[in-house]
């Protein structure tokens, strides 16, 4: 392994760790650019990029101007520090068949890395408390365990097994490690297409407690934007509502890659709120893409936004957002539509700098999502207009 990107992951594990400190501006140029120099120092495919366009190390002298690199060279490209031995894990952009997908390359100690700063992210905007301990095997590593009870845990996607190079599934497998929940909690499967379907006589079981039930505590419910359109459509069929327990949440994510109806997201929450009974402030949004190691969640609603209940989308503060203009290549000023460009600290071993091809307009230190860019192909990461 690099020792100097280890070094550099690290330090930035601590840093995520402690969730009492914020990554301020300052300090944030300064770790970028510093991956930055060992990105082009050791990922010869992202330093041909860098070279082609005279910016290097030597050039670059703020976080701003780092090269970024566009989620369709995933595909091309092996984007990656990492030795080809020690590639243990490769997670695939999600889109239809079709399509080549991107490839993350991942090792075990880049894995480490990914699952803090998922775990610190979402664990911080579901305001869990947490407690840390050390974990058995290790003597050097610390873990969390989330303090909440008896939450019960539904996740409407296949379990890792059957998904292994889905990096959204592997985050739900996260998550369902630190709540303690059983290996049931997955109640998804697969079609002989591969699509991702439901078991809805598991997911039925496993949401449907009658009130007199022992088993009320609230319900943490994770899922794709299609999966949840599968499920209220199944229980409009069935002329079925359930009434999830006080408390519980909602989180859905991802696109709808052809794999159901689309539905506006005011419209699908409204559905989900008459079919689950979860109220529409316990919906949350999430934003990520395999290329990423840090995921974004969607936070109050901007009294400017042009899209009635929009939600303006924040990232951890290892990580920045841009909103770009595809015309000139520069940010644009708030308000203003353009491509989302983002700088995650927690892509140690493959590049920090990632061009999307979703379109957002900048809200304050956020973005308001809108979509997919025209001509771009629809991918998981891609949400439907709110």
């Amino acid at each position: 392994m690099n020792p100097e990107l280890s070094s550099f992951a690290a330090r930035l594990r601590l840093l995520i760790a402690d969730s009492q400190s914020a990554i301020r501006n300052p300090q944030f140029s300064e770790l970028a650019l510093e991956l930055f120099s060992l990105q082009f120092k050791h990922n010869s495919a992202y330093q041909k990029i860098c070279t082609a366009q005279s910016l290097t190390p030597a050039t670059v002298a703020h976080w701003t101007q780092i090269p970024a690199v566009p989620t369709a060279a995933f595909k091309e490209l092996e984007l990656t520090s990492l030795a080809p031995e020690a590639r243990t894990a490769v997670f695939h952009s999600s889109g239809t068949t079709a399509q080549k997908p991107s490839r993350h390359f991942h090792s075990a100690e880049s894995l480490t890395v990914y699952e803090a700063s998922l775990w610190a992210g979402f664990a911080g905007h579901f305001q869990f408390p947490i407690a840390n301990f050390q974990s058995s095997g290790s003597a050097t590593r610390t873990v969390e365990k989330l303090a909440i009870g008896n939450w019960q845990l539904a996740i409407l996607t296949p379990p890792p097994e059957k998904a292994p190079h889905s990096s959204l599934v592997h985050m739900f497998e996260i998550v369902r490690q630190k709540l303690g929940a059983a290996e049931t909690a997955f109640v998804g499967s697969l079609a002989n297409d591969g699509a991702w379907t439901l078991n809805f006589t598991a997911t039925i079981a496993a949401l449907d407690h009658p009130p007199q039930s022992a088993i009320r505590s609230p319900q943490l419910l994770l899922g794709t934007a299609f999966s949840f359109v599968h499920l209220v459509d199944y229980l409009a069929e069935q002329n079925l509502r359930l009434a999830l327990p006080p408390g519980s949440r909602v989180m859905e994510t991802g696109g709808y890659k052809n794999r159901s109806r689309v539905l506006p997201k005011a419209e699908l929450h409204a559905l989900i709120t008459d079919r689950l009974g979860v109220p529409a402030e316990n919906i949350i949004c999430e934003y990520g893409m395999s290329e990423l190691s840090s995921q974004a969640y969607d936070s109050e609603s901007h009294p400017q936004s042009s899209i009635r209940h929009a939600s303006i989308f924040r990232f951890p503060s290892w990580a920045r957002v841009q909103i770009i203009s595809p015309e000139t290549g520069r940010e644009v000023v708030e308000g203003e539509t353009g491509l989302i460009r983002i700088f995650d600290l927690a892509n140690v071993f493959s590049v920090a700098a990632i061009q999307t091809e979703d379109l957002g307009i900048r809200r304050g230190d956020g973005f308001e999502l809108i979509g997919r860019a025209q001509l771009a192909e629809p991918r998981g990461c891609s949400l439907m207009t709110a």
